[in-house]
C-alpha cells in the first residue's frame, strides 16, 4: 500500500429489517423503499441495493409468466417464486402476494394458504387485496399469527369489477370508501397497507387517519414509502407502463443489443475465440489422437 493511502473501509452490515423497524421508520418520517422481485437474481439485486422491503407480487403473472393480468397465477407458482426470492435475501422484509382465489372463500382457506407461504417459502408476511370481506380474512390470518399487509385503491386481482386499470377514489364518496377500507384493514391488524393508483389529494386526506406504514404506488408523495415493479423501474418489461412508473434504466434495450451482438458473432465465427476454450497438454492431445486412430473402425469404401 502506498504512503498516504487509506485502508479500504468495509461496508457495515445492515441489520435485518423487522416489523418494529418499519414502524420506527414511519415514526421518524424516514421513507421506506420497497420493490418487487420474482427470482433469485432479482432478489440479490434488491439486497445489494439496500431496499427495506421486497414484495413477491402476483404481477409475476404478467412480467414473468406472460399472462395479460394477475388473475391466472397459481398458488404453486407463487410459492416457487417466493422461495427463490427468499434464497436471495438477507436483510429486507419479504412479503408474498396471496394470488386470486386462494383466500377469498373463507377464513379457513385464507389461513391455510397464508400458512403454506410462511412455512415453505421463508416469507415474513403475506399481502391480500381490497377491503370488504378481505378485512375479515386479514383479521383471521393475523389471529393465526401471520403478519398481513393490506392493499386498497387499484386492486389488480379485481380490476375488471372496478372499471379496469384506472385510478380509484376520484369522487368524494369513493375516497371515503377507500378511507374506510384502509382504517378497517388497520383495525384488523395489518402491519402496513399498499395504496395503489389513488389521487394525491385523497392520500393526503387519509394519511393522518392511519398509524401503520402506508406504501404508495401511484398514490403521491405523502405515503410512508414507495413500491415499484422491478421490471418496470429497470425498463425490462415491454408491456404497458402506468403513468406512475419511472424508468431508472432501459435494460431491455441493452439486453436485446447484447444478445443480438452474441448471435452476430456466432454466425460470423467471431465467437468463441481461443481464450474462451479450455487447453490440454500437447502430449495428452497427441496420445488422444493416437488412441482414437488405433481404435477407429476401418472405413468402408463406397462403390
Amino acid at each position: 500500500m502506498s504512503a498516504g493511502s487509506k485502508s479500504p473501509q468495509a461496508t457495515p452490515a445492515r441489520p435485518r429489517m423487522t416489523f418494529a423497524g418499519l414502524a420506527a421508520m414511519k415514526e421518524r418520517g424516514e421513507p421506506i423503499a420497497m420493490v418487487t422481485a420474482y427470482d433469485f437474481p432479482s432478489a440479490q439485486i434488491a439486497e445489494a441495493a439496500g431496499v427495506d422491503m421486497v414484495l413477491v407480487g402476483d404481477s409475476a403473472a404478467m412480467t414473468v409468466l406472460g399472462h395479460e393480468s394477475t388473475v391466472p397465477v397459481t398458488v404453486e407458482e407463487m410459492l416457487m417464486l417466493t422461495a427463490a426470492v427468499s434464497r436471495g435475501l438477507s436483510t429486507p422484509l419479504l412479503v408474498a402476494d396471496l394470488p386470486f382465489g386462494s383466500y377469498e372463500g373463507s377464513d379457513e382457506q385464507a389461513i391455510a394458504t397464508a400458512q403454506r407461504f410462511i412455512k415453505t417459502t421463508g416469507a415474513d408476511a403475506v399481502k391480500i387485496e381490497r377491503g370488504g370481506s378481505s378485512v375479515d380474512r386479514a383479521r383471521a390470518i393475523v389471529a393465526a399469527g401471520i403478519p398481513v399487509m393490506g392493499h386498497v385503491g387499484l386492486t389488480p386481482q379485481t380490476a375488471a369489477t372496478i372499471g379496469g386499470y384506472r385510478a380509484q377514489g376520484r369522487t368524494a364518496e369513493e375516497a371515503v370508501a377507500l378511507c374506510e377500507s384502509a382504517v378497517a384493514l388497520q383495525d384488523a391488524g395489518c402491519f402496513a397497507i399498499v395504496f395503489e393508483a389513488i389521487p394525491t389529494a385523497v392520500t393526503d386526506a387519509i394519511m393522518p387517519r392511519l398509524t401503520v406504514p402506508v406504501i404508495g404506488i401511484g398514490a403521491g408523495p405523502s405515503t410512508d414509502g414507495q413500491v415499484l415493479v422491478f421490471h418496470d423501474l429497470l425498463g425490462i418489461y415491454d408491456g404497458h407502463a402506468a403513468r406512475f412508473v419511472k424508468r431508472y434504466a432501459d435494460l431491455r434495450g441493452e439486453m436485446v443489443a447484447a444478445v443480438s451482438a452474441y448471435a452476430h458473432e456466432v454466425r460470423t465465427h467471431e465467437y468463441p475465440q481461443p481464450e474462451h476454450g479450455y487447453g490440454m497438454p500437447a502430449e495428452e492431445a497427441a496420445r488422444l489422437r493416437a488412441i482414437l486412430d488405433a481404435s477407429a473402425p476401418p472405413r468402408v469404401k463406397r462403390a
